[in-house]
């Protein structure tokens, strides 16, 4: 008798959808759109990564959702979280600008986007259509030993062929970009030396330069430095700009002052 009411409640169960799981559903799916949405038609590649973490943390949420929480994790914490903020952080440290994003630097890149689109569409669509013709064993049955052990099982038994091949993909993507990166250096190494002598050779100063404001009642930008001998340093204040003393009048330049002493 248990088996049987067990047998009638369960397509009734995987077929029912509770509210809270359905407006769950429609709210993110909606976000999720838009964010898939944002990283295709964004200009700028940063706000087109920023969009992609969105929609990376609302699939995360669905796989939770779904009692998958390996799965939803691993999406956390590897994808959104090291992989998709390492891309981000590249683009703000290197900058792109609008007119490099707009620029197509590899011919046909368009048509093979286009291309794997349709690809990656017909596989969702066969997925589908298998999975409504040839039925399911839902999740209590996926998860019946566990979800880590459950997942597991299928990626180091039924899928380990397509499991190496996207490791070897990985490993080969990372050596080419490392040799993308890598830049062979045609000249020698300077010494320090050799660079002490360019940098003052073009009138460079062993030193920072003085602050304006220094040893003055005023810290303003026009305020010209103290040097020891009670004078005003004209190095510490821009040449476009005023020079002024602590008393607020404008200071003499050295020139006059040493034509005065004289």
């Amino acid at each position: 008798m248990t088996a049987l009411l067990a047998s009638n409640l369960a397509p009734e169960l995987i077929t029912h959808t509770s509210t809270g799981e359905a407006v769950m559903f429609w709210v993110l799916g909606a976000l999720a759109l838009v964010g898939a949405l944002g990283v295709v038609l964004a200009v700028n590649a940063v706000y087109s990564a920023m969009y992609l973490a969105m929609t990376m943390l609302i699939l995360a949420a669905f796989y939770i959702a779904q009692d998958a929480l390996f799965l939803g994790v691993v999406q956390v914490v590897v994808y959104t979280g090291a992989v998709m903020m390492l891309f981000l952080f590249v683009l703000m440290l290197i900058g792109v600008d609008s007119a490099e994003s707009l620029k197509e630097t590899l011919r046909g890149q368009r048509i093979a986007g286009v291309v794997t689109g349709v690809g990656f569409g017909v596989l969702l669509i066969a997925g589908i259509g298998n999975v409504a013709t040839g039925g399911f064993s839902g999740l209590a049955g996926a998860n019946a030993g566990g979800n880590v052990e459950g997942l597991a099982a299928l990626i180091f038994t039924r899928y380990l062929w397509a499991f190496e091949l996207t490791s070897a993909l990985l490993i080969t993507a990372a050596v080419g970009a490392m040799i993308l990166a890598h830049r062979e250096r045609f000249e020698r190494r300077k010494t320090q030396r050799e660079l002490s002598e360019e940098r003052f050779r073009a009138g460079g100063y062993p030193t920072p330069l003085p602050s304006p404001g220094v040893y003055a009642r005023h810290n303003a930008v026009d305020v010209a430095a103290l040097l020891p001998d009670g004078s005003y340093s004209e190095l510490s204040v821009s040449r476009i700009l005023r020079t002024r003393g602590a008393d607020g009048l404008e200071t003499p330049s050295a020139q006059s002052v040493k034509g005065g002493a004289s």
